[in-house]
This record gives C-alpha cells, sequence and structure tokens, in this order.
C-alpha cells in the first residue's frame, strides 16, 4: 500500500483527498465535491449534513455499493437504469406484483377475454360477470374500447388497472389449466385511458407482454411472457387477456406481474 512515510509531498500530493473549496474553511454547509490533490472530482461531495454520491462522468450499474464480507452486493445504486437494489437477489427496492385472473371461463373460440384485475364481490340479485368479446378475435386485443353499454361499463370497472405511478415490468408469469387440449394466447396491454368526455372509453392500445402455450386436460402448466415492452406510463389502463385459439375448452388462468416504480 502506497505510503507517505519518507517521501516529500511533492511525490503523493495528488493522491491526498481534498474539500474543493479554497480557503482553509473546513467542513462546508452545503455539499461540496470531494477532490485529489490536483483538483479533479470525484463522485462524492460531502458538507456537515449531507453525504452525496453523484458520477462525474459516466453513470453505473454500481455507483454506491455495499457489500458483505464475500463481496456479493447487498445494496447497490445503478444510475443506468436508476433503480436501487437490495438483499441477495438484487432485486429493485421498489419491486411490487399484481394478480389477474378468471376462474373457470367459458369462451368462444378466437375471442380475447380480459382477466379480472381488482377485488370484486358480486352482491345477490346483481348481474354476474361476463367476459365479454368486445375485444375483438384478431392476432391481438384491440386496441380501442367504447364503454357506452352498462354492462360495458361493469365490466371495465372489474378488469381495468389503473396506474398511478410510471412503471417498468421486470417479469409476468401465467398459471393455466384448461377441460381440454388448446392452444391458449396471453397478452398484457396498456391503453390511454379517456377521463374528459367519453369517460371509460379505451385508445391507443399497446402490446407490453405475450405468451402463447398448448395447454393439457389435468394439468396445471405455468411460464412466463416475452416482455415486448417493458415500461409503461402513469395514467394508463393496464388489461390482461386470454384467447382459446383452438376451442371452447374452459380455462382457469392467472397472470402474476412483477414490476418497479420507475
Amino acid at each position: 500500500m502506497p505510503s507517505f512515510l519518507n517521501n516529500t509531498f511533492a511525490s503523493f500530493f495528488n493522491r491526498i483527498l481534498q474539500f474543493g473549496h479554497s480557503g482553509n474553511n473546513g467542513t462546508p454547509t452545503s455539499t461540496t465535491a470531494i477532490q485529489s490533490g490536483d483538483g479533479v472530482a470525484t463522485s462524492v461531495s460531502l458538507s456537515d449534513d449531507v453525504l452525496q454520491v453523484q458520477p462525474q462522468n459516466d453513470d453505473s450499474v454500481g455507483s454506491l455499493l455495499c457489500k458483505n464480507s464475500g463481496g456479493s452486493n447487498i445494496l447497490a445504486v445503478d444510475t443506468t437504469n436508476s433503480k436501487v437494489l437490495v438483499g441477495a437477489s438484487q432485486v429493485a427496492s421498489n419491486t411490487q406484483f399484481k394478480e389477474m385472473g378468471l376462474y373457470d371461463f367459458s369462451p368462444t373460440a378466437g375471442y380475447h377475454y380480459p382477466l379480472i384485475a381488482n377485488t370484486m364481490f358480486i352482491p345477490t340479485g346483481a348481474t354476474a360477470f361476463a367476459g365479454d368479446n368486445d375485444w375483438g378475435n384478431g392476432d391481438d386485443p384491440a386496441t380501442t374500447l367504447d364503454v357506452s353499454g352498462l354492462t360495458a361499463q361493469e365490466n371495465a370497472v372489474a378488469v381495468y388497472w389503473y396506474l398511478e405511478n410510471d412503471i417498468t415490468l421486470d417479469s409476468v408469469r401465467y398459471m393455466v389449466t384448461s377441460d381440454g387440449s388448446a392452444g391458449l394466447n396471453f397478452h398484457l396491454f396498456a391503453y390511454t385511458l379517456d377521463t374528459s368526455s367519453n369517460h371509460g372509453d379505451l385508445s391507443s392500445g399497446t402490446v407490453h407482454a405475450s405468451a402463447f402455450l398448448v395447454s393439457t386436460l389435468t394439468s396445471i402448466k405455468t411460464g412466463t411472457f416475452t416482455l415486448d415492452e417493458a415500461d409503461i406510463d402513469a395514467g394508463k389502463v393496464v388489461v390482461g387477456f386470454v384467447e382459446n385459439v383452438t376451442d371452447t375448452s374452459d380455462v382457469s388462468v392467472s397472470f402474476q406481474i412483477q414490476y418497479h416504480i420507475r
């Protein structure tokens, strides 16, 4: 390890760290960069109350690290992707989960049906939830929805997941079973919600994740989606879909969506 011992000041002063202010004022009351002896700033700034870390030239996946004795990250500040990673598994510190699903649902072959996204209870005498096929039978669900009909409005409240914050999808997993061998399509879409004129209508639908599976009788299968576009902005409505491509076999399906707030 380099030492100052028996060396001239001129041979080591560049290695000395200092506050980046002139004079001899000691610890500053506002954050001031810590510099080397030749005046080059580090990523650290200090004051009497604040410790600040900010890269000088390049963002990094480990701009600030805290490691265990074995050298593994326990805390990592990733300024490249704007994430704070924690724990032995290094997941985003604000990781959250959202679940959607449909139980024992009887579809029409080839149509996309939305999954229940919110906790709902059907009181005695009310119209039971009925998944509708207003989302079409194209390769993907429809990119718009008109909820001018009463039934469509009731169903929309059950299947809309409204985002309060910008999020990034980390993974989407399905778990599914069906009454027969069926080709099943899964989609996760985000839409623009009309809140000014035709309240509740959706437009600008975009696929953010998708998967395809052949489900067989008397089995439960699980797998992960392909993430087509991970970022979804605040104010969007997210809807999950299942499509029985091949027949009318009953389907029970759930989505588990792992995401973090941006």
